[in-house]
């Protein structure tokens, strides 16, 4: 699934393309994704400039004059900058068509991913008004993280991965920062020391900002707006490497199950 750094490289790659662009049409082939998209959502958006395209937690959201367009990956979607006239593909399921003459096509084989429309602010929408704060910006702090956790028996990595608590932390990244800070993924949250989540908060940002400059991670789908995989996948210190040496000390690394997904962690580096 394209987690926070996969969609902040789509959000920049998209927005030379799309900011001061008018819509010169919108075209749906296969409505039926995670929400159905609105069936009248081409008539909205004919003639609207885009003022602004941004990213909250895992949704891009791009500004129109009357309303914003809110855009979500799912597990298998990628927005791609084309030709007009470039040739439709099996899952190529919308198009933004642009006065510049390129086309913003959403490419989605699971029909996880969402495209909606809201005309009031899109902080109240019900996908996004119950999200905690984004883990690149300053109101996610150790402070934070500490009261956040109090009284939480679930285990830390599952809170980290909790959007009620910090969007956008999701699987890989989560195993990839607790392995930066020291944290075994099955401590219980409650029991992360300040000092511990002031460490946890550093590393979650240095892991998130890493990834982004390298394009992301390309695990299976994922690509950017140009087509390009991303490179994290490169770095990784525990995902995806049971039974290999740690980097550090050269421990096999184990695999466990959390919540449904896979947890991976070294157990002499991680306490």
């Amino acid at each position: 699934m394209p987690e926070l750094p996969e969609v902040e490289t789509t959000m920049r790659g998209l927005a030379p393309h799309l900011l001061g662009q008018s819509i010169s049409n919108a075209v749906i082939r296969h409505p039926h994704l995670r929400w159905p998209i609105p069936p009248d959502l081409p008539q909205l958006l004919v003639g609207l400039t885009i003022r602004s395209i941004s990213r909250r937690a895992k949704y891009l959201l791009i500004e129109c004059d009357s309303g914003t367009v809110i855009l979500h990956l799912g597990m298998s979607g990628s927005l791609r900058i084309l030709p007009a006239d470039a040739a439709v593909e099996k899952h190529d399921h919308f198009d933004l068509l642009l006065s510049n003459g390129l086309v913003m096509r959403l490419r989605d084989p699971r029909r996880f991913g969402a495209v909606l429309w809201c005309e009031g602010d899109p902080a109240r929408h019900p996908l996004l008004a119950q999200l905690g704060p984004e883990p690149l910006q300053e109101d996610f702090t150790a402070d934070y993280l500490y009261r956040a956790t109090r009284k939480r028996s679930v285990a830390i990595k599952l809170a980290i991965m909790d959007n009620h608590i910090v969007v956008g932390v999701g699987n890989i990244y989560a195993n990839e920062a607790l392995f930066r800070a020291g944290v075994r993924p099955q401590l219980t949250a409650d029991k992360l020391s300040k000092p511990r989540c002031a460490r946890l908060v550093q590393v979650i940002r240095e892991t998130l900002t890493e990834a982004i400059a390298l394009g992301g991670s390309s695990l299976r789908d994922f690509v950017n707006s140009d087509g390009k995989p991303g490179y994290f996948q490169q770095h990784y210190w525990v995902y995806g490497r049971a039974g290999e040496p740690c980097h550090t000390c050269g421990t096999p690394i184990k695999l466990i199950k959390q919540g449904q997904r896979s947890s991976f962690y070294c157990p002499v580096c991680q306490k």
